[in-house]
């Protein structure tokens, strides 16, 4: 997470993201999402991939930080991205402690989940050429459940000894940790923001 918020912080400082218009920020987003995870698989199992999964978690928040800096633009900003955050983290406690409660077999939950993302991810890039309101909030709220439910099956994974990748395993908790605090943040800033 610590890259995450180095990124956040450097794409606010800077503007980078709000200079680009939405277009290019979801070609960048996409190419270099996709670039990295590509990258990150190849190199798994070998030294290398640390350090690009951190890269990736930095150029993560980078791309963050178009949010952050709207969300920061409210009266209540600080303390709506201190409350996603928290939010964040009892989601991830929250299923941590239920990965270890549950005993059920959940293979075929992942293939549910994954269909769900999908539906998520093209809706969502979709609605950068739609711009509706309505259908944003319904992604936030569809992808605070997934990817609550990806958590929880990821950490099952690891705890059950199917997941045995640790740079995997961290990538995958890693994504869902992200999208549930983006999408957090998102409607927070859209029903808990204050206008200076």
């Amino acid at each position: 997470m610590v890259p995450t918020v180095i990124g956040a912080w450097v794409g606010v400082s800077t503007g980078i993201t709000r200079a680009m218009s939405p277009g290019i920020s979801l070609m960048v987003f996409l190419g270099g999402a996709f670039a990295f995870m590509f990258g990150i698989e190849k190199t798994k199992n070998s030294a290398a991939g640390v350090p690009l999964l951190l890269a990736f978690t930095f150029f993560m928040g980078v791309m963050l930080s178009r949010l952050l800096g709207a969300v920061l633009g409210l009266a209540n900003g600080g303390s709506l991205i201190m409350v996603a955050f928290a939010g964040t983290g009892a989601v991830f406690f929250g299923m941590a402690a239920l990965s270890t409660v549950i005993k059920r077999d959940l293979s075929t939950l992942g293939k549910w989940l994954f269909v769900g993302a999908i539906v998520v991810f093209v809706a969502a890039i979709a609605n950068v050429f739609i711009q509706s309101g309505p259908l944003m909030l319904t992604i936030a709220v569809l992808a605070i459940g997934i990817f609550t439910a990806f958590i929880f099956y990821d950490l099952r994974r690891v705890r059950d000894g199917e997941e045995t990748n640790y740079i995997t395993a961290t990538l995958g908790i890693y994504l869902s940790l992200y999208n549930v605090f983006q999408s957090l943040l998102a409607l927070l800033g859209i029903f808990g923001g204050e206008g200076d």
